[in-house]
This record gives C-alpha cells, sequence and structure tokens, in this order.
C-alpha cells in the first residue's frame, strides 16, 4: 500500500484491467492501484471545487437506501448530493488558524503506525502532516521528501511556531520523516504510533527509550 483514498476522495483513472484501475488523485496526483468495484464514475463538472471534510474522528454516511457507510476523519463530504447521500456530522472547511492546526493534529495522538495510511485507524508520518494540513485548508504532497520543498526554510528550532514542520534524513542524506512542532520544543509525529516527542537541534528525542531516533535535516515554515 502506497497510500489510501478516504470517502469521497476524487481521482483521474489512467489505466483499466478486468479487476484493478490505475488512478492518480486529484488533491495531491500520486498514482497506484485501487479495486475497480470501489469506484464511482462522475463528469467532472458536477465536482465541487471546495472541499467539506468531516471533523469528526469516526462518523456515517446515510446512502439513498438508508445503509450506513462508516467514514473517518477527513473523509471529503463535497460530494453527497451528487451521491444522494446524507451527512449531519461535524466538518471542516475553507482556510483554519496556525493555532487550529495543532488542534487538529492531536486528534490523531496514538493513531497506529501504517505504512501508506492516512486515518486514526493507521498512519504514517507524511500521511499525517498532509491529513492535519488538508483538514486546515492546505494542500501538502503526499511523501516526507516532497513536503520538504514546500514553504520557507527556518535556521534555528527557536525561529519556528507551533504548526511549523521538521524534516529529518537518514545516513544517505534522504528525508525519510516529518513531524509536527508543537510549543515547548515537542513535536507530533508517526514513529510506531503518533506520538509527542522533544525536539532539539540534533533530532527527535524519545521520551521511551532516552536517545535520539531521528537526525534533524530541516525546519520549514508553511503557513
Amino acid at each position: 500500500m502506497v497510500s489510501q483514498l478516504l470517502y469521497g476522495d476524487t481521482f483521474r483513472v489512467l489505466e483499466h484491467t478486468k479487476k484493478w484501475s490505475q488512478i492518480e488523485t486529484t488533491f495531491d496526483k500520486y498514482t497506484g492501484w485501487i479495486d475497480t468495484e470501489q469506484m464511482r464514475e462522475f463528469d467532472e463538472k458536477n465536482l465541487s471545487e471546495k472541499l467539506t471534510l468531516s471533523a469528526d474522528l469516526v462518523e456515517y454516511i446515510v446512502e439513498e437506501n438508508n445503509q450506513l457507510i462508516t467514514i473517518v476523519l477527513g473523509s471529503d463530504v463535497s460530494h453527497l448530493k451528487q451521491l444522494y447521500h446524507k451527512h449531519e456530522g461535524n466538518t471542516y472547511s475553507g482556510k483554519l488558524s496556525k493555532n487550529k492546526l495543532v488542534e487538529i493534529s492531536l486528534m490523531y495522538l496514538n493513531s497506529p503506525y501504517l505504512w501508506g495510511g492516512k486515518t486514526p485507524f493507521g498512519i504514517d508520518c507524511s500521511g499525517l502532516t498532509q491529513m492535519v494540513y488538508k483538514l486546515s485548508g492546505y494542500q501538502l504532497p503526499r511523501d516526507a521528501w516532497q513536503q520538504a520543498n514546500v514553504g520557507e526554510t527556518l535556521s534555528f528550532i527557536e525561529e519556528s511556531e507551533p504548526g511549523d514542520l521538521a524534516f529529518f534524513d537518514n545516513s544517505d542524506g534522504k528525508i525519510v520523516h516529518v513531524g509536527i512542532i508543537l510549543s515547548n520544543h515537542q513535536i507530533i509525529h508517526a514513529h510506531g504510533k503518533v506520538r509527542i516527542d522533544k525536539l532539539d537541534q540534533y533530532g527527535i528525542f524519545n521520551s521511551d527509550t532516552n536517545k535520539h531516533s531521528h537526525q534533524l535535516r530541516v525546519i520549514k515554515k508553511v503557513l
């Protein structure tokens, strides 16, 4: 699994086989394969330009036949009318403040790590940052190395604000990890689970192992 689609996510079909379809996601131009039975075709003219996203950890959609579909935090409920679906849960829409971004990140706390995941039931490091920014009304690419190319580079941790992004590299200099900076030199990131650790000039100091788990490469201000 390279990434996930949530309820309401849109994409363009690149190729069909008997069972699988290769797609490119609308939001971040990510490509992968999905089960053809799990998609519904739309005329692009009928798609909403404004994103409205579910703000609850777990909620449900009511289908036309009154059956329920479970959805999770960050699901796109912008196209309910076109699908003849109903949703009465809380939503986020438009650009939110940087403080709200930090608040949203804490909703994922203790979510288990899952490579390619984007939900509270399993999420990876760049999935966490992308979803938190998306819920706040901002667009980030899917992978950590791509996200590192966005925003303004900061020279010192002391220049950062809660909501800025910190990136970490491996011994080859490749960026392999990302997290969201919090107040008091803390960072929330997905490593085993979504957790909060200390951030210093060397990297992330894991409070469970009492040693550094990631080497700091760069801090970026996106907002």
